[in-house]
């Protein structure tokens, strides 16, 4: 058995072509805004990324240096912007304490990310919707909404059912705020038992009995033998000192998953996984737009 690989770029294309048609059937041109430390090469490789995923579907990028004793003065200005319909923060920019409450400065409305802790709430919570109508959708984070997607693609999740990962087990290896731990908390929502890892060992996230929202508590564990029923396994380790997953120690016919920029799996797993996805980005850029487009909607 040879693993099938998904190209993200492929998949992406597909929702660009909606977001093309969305873009162009509104009333003016969409701007989209970056914030950009002073001297970070990584983050204007990612603006870079934006820059081109906004010309392919017809938004306007502006990309904006700031330092760190300006960049809580850029993000209000933005926020009362008419002229920005949505905006990111590419940290760092102060440092992780600093940046937490910069990401409270981000107009919600404007927050493309959805990092800002009115929709961190809404997802930890499981609110689909903001409105009783249920006609306005809770904004996801573009990264971990983009590994829901390319995991519809896979066949792994069945959009079309209530809980689309049900039955699904799975092991995610990174539980950033960011990333890794809202990304468990999704999929948990969506009917998925995860287990996730990092320094500070395992904790599982599944979907409560008793309520909407997912619940998380500490497991015990080891990487063995959560690998051996996980039938996803994503990794986004930043690290080249992270042991790769091995072949021997996933479930045959496992989906296999990597948003770290470093190489997270041996090559052997190719011969043992069903499929393996290698990359995010293209993904996460499209899942961003489609998130400006969405807010902006949603506002007018």
């Amino acid at each position: 058995m040879t693993a099938r690989i998904i190209d993200p770029a492929i998949v992406a294309e597909s929702y660009r072509t909606q977001l093309r048609a969305d873009v162009a059937a509104l009333p003016e041109r969409l701007t989209l805004l970056g914030l950009l430390a002073d001297g970070h090469p990584p983050s204007a490789t990612y603006a870079e990324y934006r820059r081109k995923g906004c010309e392919a579907v017809g938004i306007r990028f502006e990309l904006r240096s700031v330092g760190p004793d300006g960049a809580a003065r850029a993000i209000r200005d933005a926020g009362g912007d008419e002229a920005v319909h949505g905006m990111l923060v590419y940290y760092p920019i102060v440092g992780v304490s600093g940046d937490g409450w910069l990401r409270e400065l981000v107009d919600p409305r404007k927050d493309i990310e959805g990092l800002h802790s009115f929709w961190a709430r809404c997802l930890y919570e499981n609110r689909r919707f903001v409105d009783g109508a249920q006609q306005k959708r809770a904004i996801l984070p573009s990264t971990p909404l983009a590994i829901l997607k390319l995991l519809e693609a896979a066949g792994v999740s069945r959009a079309s059912e209530a809980q689309p990962l049900a039955r699904v087990k799975a092991v995610v290896f990174n539980r950033s705020e960011v990333v890794g731990q809202p990304l468990a908390a999704m999929m948990a929502n969506d009917g998925a038992e995860v287990i996730s890892f990092d320094l500070d060992g395992a904790k599982l996230f599944a979907r409560s009995e008793v309520d909407a929202a997912q619940r998380m508590r500490s497991i015990d564990i080891t990487r063995e033998a959560a690998l051996a029923t996980a039938d996803v396994v994503i990794t986004g380790v930043p690290s080249r000192d992270f042991p790769l997953v091995s072949g021997r120690e996933i479930k045959p016919g496992a989906t296999c998953l990597n948003f770290s920029t470093f190489r997270n799996f041996a090559d052997d797993i190719l011969a043992r996984a069903a499929t393996f996805i290698p990359r995010v980005g293209p993904m996460t850029v499209t899942m961003a737009l489609r998130n400006t487009v969405r807010l902006y909607q949603q506002q007018h």
